[in-house]
């Protein structure tokens, strides 16, 4: 088996790579020539990296990418700065998902999963979740005025309605965590198919290294991913206040 990581430089995306490498799990990180990655992570032989972005890669060379994995990992997020904020990409996790869409499509006979880090700010409407008036014109807004929040929005969107339910090449898990917080060492956390507290006024925490955990857990656990395939489950900590 082999996993592509996207976002592997960030918080949450080098604990994944860490996670496949204690299960001995070969990766891939595409990262950005400027992006600071472990030297842990980089000089491990489970690991194989590749300097780009995956917006400007060119079909040859995303092809490559893909050909021989098994498993696509999203991590992928706008830096918490003014420019990542509000600058270009504008829909960076929008336009991997598309991308690797297309090139999947584009090869016969491949098949792939993909795990999407997505948010609680998703409401996966087509499982029948409903937020309150006051919750929807909040979530509007940031929708609005959040380039970030919007490209997480229309990413997951793609997933749901886009490749859906019943595509022959692609299944995918959209992993949902509540308020990301740091933690050294993984932790009890429960998996929900739908939030039970509102992400805007009963917010819960979802330590980065629970997250990678389960995000690890899906790689390997085939009957883990048969339980969450094609689905949005929401990860908290247990202990979650």
């Amino acid at each position: 088996m082999k996993v592509l990581v996207l976002g592997a430089s960030g918080a949450t995306g080098k604990l994944v790579v860490e996670q496949l490498i204690k299960r001995k799990i070969s990766s891939r990180i595409l990262i950005r020539e400027s992006s600071v990655v472990p030297k842990e992570i980089l000089e491990n032989p489970l690991v194989e990296t590749i300097k780009g972005n995956i917006n400007e890669l060119k079909p040859t060379k995303m092809n490559n990418l893909i050909l021989d994995c098994d498993m696509i990992v999203s991590c992928l997020g706008h830096n918490m700065s003014l420019k990542g904020m509000l600058g270009q990409p504008r829909y960076l996790v929008f336009d991997a998902l598309k991308i690797i869409h297309e090139t999947v499509k584009n090869s016969t006979n491949k098949k792939i999963k993909i795990i999407l880090m997505s948010t609680t700010g998703y409401t996966n409407a087509v499982s029948g979740e409903k937020n309150s008036v006051v919750e929807r014109i909040i979530l509007a807004i940031l929708k609005l005025l959040l380039p970030p929040h919007r490209d997480n929005m229309k990413a997951a969107d793609f997933l749901m309605k886009d490749i859906g339910t019943q595509d022959e090449q692609i299944e995918w898990v959209a992993v949902r965590p509540d308020t990301l917080i740091n933690n050294d060492l993984v932790s009890p956390y429960e998996i929900c198919a739908s939030p039970v507290r509102s992400p805007i006024f009963n917010a819960g925490k979802t330590s980065r290294m629970n997250v990678s955990h389960f995000i690890a857990e899906l790689t390997t656990d085939e009957e883990l991913w048969k339980k969450w395939s094609f689905k949005t489950p929401v990860i908290y900590n247990k202990d979650s206040n």
